[in-house]
């Protein structure tokens, strides 16, 4: 009920009265008030005022369902999301919900995490309030070994959004991290549940370091707000996040991996370089030169030998 009050204060640019809600909603005008200080005490500024009603003039800077429901350009991706103020990580809860029979497009998103990571079990620092922190369950019909496509996948569609909601230019660096001017914005995190040969199901993780300070972030990071001066709505950047997340997939479902690559190689600050790739306590040096349909990153050595790698960590060089 207080999603629906809510849907009806944001689409009345003046007042509506709580006769009108109760009316509309065939609910008691006490009911209504209840609803309403709910909302307030949500962080929802609304106004009453005798004999106008209720204007809302002010939303919370939360990632709270019902805002990144209203206006969810998508079909299944966000129809269904678990929030958490505090959370130990979404990766692990997602895991959690996947094992249980959690539905495709099933969002797990908090405000901070205490146990936050990104790849090889790093740590990943979510500061409260500031940064994009969620993670999305998959259920694609691949083989375990396939599933890099989906990181990159993920990659491409975190740029696209960036560019829509913060008109900011925006790269990949192979093979997860997201890059503007060559410092990290984020990073996309892929684990999986699966036999020898089905894949049972995929979480996608995805950290945004969005309206973080300089001192809450590592020397070497950025966040969107450092980049262009400017508060970016945390929900419209979820929100055109999962659309291009479900626009992607779905291209990758009807046409295969060959789109997908094809945009990746525009958003990539890693093809085209020299490149050093530390794989385990191997060194792989060399031009990248490309990425297969598996995902892997094709470095050429300067023996000329061309070698496929599909983890590590790039360091360009020079």
């Amino acid at each position: 009920m207080r999603d629906r009050i809510l849907e009806y204060l944001k689409k009345t640019d003046s007042y509506i009265s709580g006769e009108e809600l109760s009316r509309h909603l065939k609910v008691s005008r006490a009911a209504v008030w209840k609803h309403i200080q709910e909302l307030r005490l949500s962080g929802y500024e609304i106004v009453a005022v005798p004999h106008l009603g209720y204007h809302l003039t002010a939303c919370p800077d939360k990632l709270l369902p019902q805002e990144i429901s209203f206006g969810l350009e998508t079909k299944s991706f966000g129809k269904k999301i678990y929030y958490y103020d505090t959370i130990g990580s979404t990766m692990d809860a997602a895991m959690e919900a996947g094992l249980k029979g959690a539905l495709e497009g099933t969002v797990i998103i908090a405000e901070t995490q205490t146990k936050g990571r990104g790849r090889l079990a790093r740590h990943w620092l979510s500061p409260k309030y500031k940064g994009i922190y969620f993670s999305l369950i998959l259920r694609p019909k691949l083989l375990p070994q396939e599933t890099p496509r989906l990181t990159l996948l993920s990659a491409v569609a975190v740029c696209e959004a960036i560019k829509e909601v913060s008109r900011l230019d925006v790269n990949i660096k192979w093979p997860n991290d997201i890059l503007i001017n060559e410092k990290k914005l984020g990073g996309i995190l892929t684990e999986l549940s699966a036999e020898t040969d089905e894949v049972r199901f995929i979480v996608i993780g995805i950290g945004i370091n969005v309206n973080t300070d300089k001192t809450q972030a590592l020397p070497h990071a950025t966040s969107l707000k450092e980049e262009n001066g400017e508060t970016i709505s945390r929900a419209a950047l979820v929100k055109a996040i999962l659309k291009r997340l479900e626009i992607n997939y779905q291209i990758f479902k009807k046409q295969g991996f060959h789109p997908i690559i094809d945009k990746w190689r525009h958003f990539s600050s890693t093809l085209g370089s020299r490149i050093k790739v530390t794989c385990q306590k191997e060194h792989i040096e060399g031009e990248a030169i490309d990425i297969d349909m598996d995902g892997g990153l094709l470095v050429r050595k300067d023996s000329g030998f061309i070698e496929k790698v599909m983890a590590g960590d790039v360091v360009k060089l020079g």
